[in-house]
């Protein structure tokens, strides 16, 4: 075995027998190189698939951190509320209605919405907060044919219920992106992000059941409290 994986070995025992437990820092880099005479590029190497495998977070200025092996399954298949997602794993959350306006679509919404230019959009923005952290930023747009009318109220509590239980529109499926970013200022000033060096960002085209597309979303997480699930099946 590589010496690198028998380091990595070792540290992800002290990780899961809790010797090393959550928020733990780490030796540095050097430290690590003279505890286990070793050169600093095979200290890297096992450092760089703790970080792989979700054992530890690299945050800069601070090094390596031991995170929550416990993360959240956020599921990327499904079409799922952010208060369905904390009802179902029982979250303690919160939400954050930062911005609720009324805009005139510019080229990229007319782009994303399939809409004319100028026409009306509802954008809202809301952060996530779980467990007293702002680990999610959610960027909805949603074409006001379809939605006339929305409160700080509704976005507070859950749009969706709205719009299904009150409009009641029948939303059925969505197309999804799911790309790494670097933070921009908005998150970095809207999120606890600090030392976090990127984003998960979900971008999604929300279909209605005749296929009238009326929601673009941009969900963007920090990356240590979720793993982004799916399932698959192989067809012959």
């Amino acid at each position: 075995m590589q010496k690198y994986l028998t380091i990595y070995h070792e540290l992800v025992k002290k990780i899961q027998s809790n010797q090393w437990p959550e928020s733990t820092k780490l030796p540095s880099e050097n430290e690590l190189t003279e505890i286990y005479a070793t050169s600093r590029e095979t200290i890297r190497k096992a450092l760089n698939q703790l970080a792989q495998d979700g054992y530890i977070q690299k945050i800069r200025g601070k090094g390596s951190v031991v995170i929550d092996t416990n993360k959240f399954d956020f599921p990327v298949s499904g079409i799922v509320s952010f208060k369905e997602l904390a009802t179902n794993l029982q979250l303690p959350a919160n939400t954050i209605v930062n911005e609720l306006a009324i805009v005139e679509a510019d080229q990229e919404l007319q782009t994303k919405l399939n809409i004319n230019l100028r026409d009306s959009v509802w954008k809202v923005v809301r952060a996530r907060e779980i467990s007293g952290e702002k680990v999610i930023l959610d960027k909805d747009y949603f074409n006001k044919d379809y939605v006339p009318e929305l409160t700080r109220e509704i976005c507070e509590d859950s749009i969706y219920d709205y719009l299904e239980n009150q409009l009641e529109l029948k939303i059925s499926f969505a197309r999804k992106e799911i790309v790494i970013e670097e933070p921009s200022e908005e998150d970095r000033f809207l999120l606890d992000l600090e030392g976090y060096s990127n984003v998960v960002v979900i971008k999604s085209m929300v279909y209605l059941e005749d296929t009238s597309l009326f929601q673009y979303t941009e969900s963007r997480h920090r990356p240590d409290k979720f793993r982004f699930v799916d399932f698959a099946r192989r067809i012959k």
